[in-house]
């Protein structure tokens, strides 16, 4: 029934105002986060790239050798196969040898994001996925240790992004519990919800105690349909007092005191939005540019809603290429490229370049072997991208997977690459640079302590 309730009360409504403090974290966290200035702003920017982006065309190894296997696999476009043209890539130099001397290339249709990695403000991340714990080839075909729950499965492993958790199903998401520890600390002056999804309902921003605030960009938050006349107000009136009278039933009332949470949230917010002139970036218009110009003027009010820690929810669909992949990756990237860039331009607008982390999930990467009609099927560890002023960008974090059918990264033998870093390694870096103490980590990404570091080192 609890369950039931839950998703009840999300369907009903899919914002309310953040309430009361976590328990279930640490005095010490408490006090190691109270230590930092309550002005000191952060906010995290989450893309969800829906479908599984194929990050094996994202960036490509250019080095003669590399080059070679990658495109004997994949095929030549002219026959149909999906191996970009050399000549077509963007080069990109890494700053260190973690990948070795390999050079890479982004996909041509990266163009501003190549200009942000060399102006060091992107950084990729290699080869992250879903794990409960490390895991090599031979104990994964082996079933010699645990692997998360239905691998390959977009909405399973969308779960699994969202809220770390890779067995069973969360009523949580990693960064609502992020919010839920914080909140007490850099929030607690505001009743305006740390968490905003311009994409619609998430699982990614539900804590405990925070449920997101949702909006549809280019909107203007709050109700229709009441123009200020006597009548108008009388409806207003009316409304009101349904959402607060007692049916002694807690169903109704739940979903009643979310309502009314939203109403209030949503006058503060337009509110607050009327009260100040447009952002001079321009951004594109497209629906990731929609949403992350809507995300960039919600910043635009950061201290109108007196938030010191905000979280951010967008997404990109159309992933899922099965077939026809070259020219669906083409539009995808076009549209992600100028949008990001834009968001990171607006935050340079606002001089909180250095406050604002923008960063990439998606489902899963694809098989390296592409299918029959020039597509790829679901895998498994993938390329990330981190963008913002604190990133140490210029570079790769992680280790590139051997590009080998049936080698030893690949848990097949079509190149579904085991992951060698985990959701939770990446979530964690984030929530340390957002203000979550080392010592309430694992109570927000249950299996860290399966791995040898919590940080990953890609943000300053």
């Amino acid at each position: 029934m609890n369950e039931s309730r839950r998703g009840f009360i999300r369907r009903t409504c899919c914002t309310a105002a953040a309430l009361g403090v976590a328990s279930s974290f640490s005095r010490f966290g408490l006090v190691h986060a109270l230590a930092q200035s309550a002005a000191d702003f952060k906010a995290l920017v989450c893309v969800f790239l829906f479908g599984g982006n194929d990050s094996n065309n994202m960036i490509v190894p250019m080095d003669t050798q590399s080059y070679a296997n990658y495109h004997a696999i994949r095929g030549a476009l002219s026959s149909g196969g999906l191996a970009l043209d050399q000549a077509a890539l963007l080069p990109i130099a890494l700053k260190n040898a973690q990948q070795g001397s390999i050079a890479f290339g982004l996909h041509p249709n990266l163009r501003e994001l190549r200009d942000l990695f060399n102006s060091e403000k992107l950084a990729f991340l290699a080869n992250v996925g879903t794990l409960s714990q490390p895991v090599t080839r031979a104990q994964y075909l082996a079933k010699s240790l645990p692997v998360p729950d239905n691998l390959f499965s977009h909405s399973d492993q969308q779960a699994q992004w969202q809220t770390s958790r890779v067995a069973g199903i969360s009523p949580t998401g990693w960064a609502g519990r992020v919010a839920d520890n914080l909140q007490p600390i850099f929030n607690a002056n505001s009743t305006f919800p740390p968490v905003t999804t311009v994409a619609g309902t998430a699982i990614f921003g539900t804590g405990e105690q925070t449920q997101p605030f949702a909006m549809i960009p280019g909107t203007t938050p709050g109700l229709f349909g009441f123009d200020g006349s006597a009548a108008s107000s009388a409806r207003f009136q009316s409304l009101q007092e349904l959402l607060t009278l007692d049916t002694g039933i807690s169903l109704i009332q739940s979903a009643s005191s979310i309502t009314s949470g939203a109403l209030t949230n949503s006058r503060t917010l337009s509110a607050a939005l009327a009260s100040v002139g447009n952002l001079g970036t321009q951004f594109p218009n497209s629906g990731i540019g929609a949403q992350l110009l809507q995300a960039a003027k919600i910043l635009k009010v950061r201290d109108a809603l007196g938030l010191s820690r905000q979280v951010f929810f967008c997404s990109l669909g159309g992933f899922d290429t099965h077939f026809n992949q070259i020219p669906a990756q083409q539009n995808l990237y076009s549209q992600l490229s100028p949008a990001l860039n834009a968001f990171y331009n607006a935050t340079v607008e606002l001089g909180i370049n250095q406050q604002v982390t923008t960063f990439t999930m998606s489902d899963f990467s694809r098989t390296f072997q592409p299918d029959s009609v020039s597509g790829t099927d679901h895998a498994w560890g993938g390329i990330q991208m981190i963008l913002g002023g604190a990133v140490r960008g210029g570079d790769m974090y992680g280790k590139l997977p051997t590009f080998a059918l049936a080698g030893p990264d690949d848990s097949g033998s079509n190149g579904r690459w085991i992951p060698t870093i985990a959701i939770d390694q990446y979530g964690a870096t984030l929530a340390s640079w957002f203000g979550v103490s080392a010592a309430n980590l694992n109570a927000i990404f249950p299996n860290l302590d399966h791995f040898q570091t919590s940080n990953l080192g890609f943000l300053g």
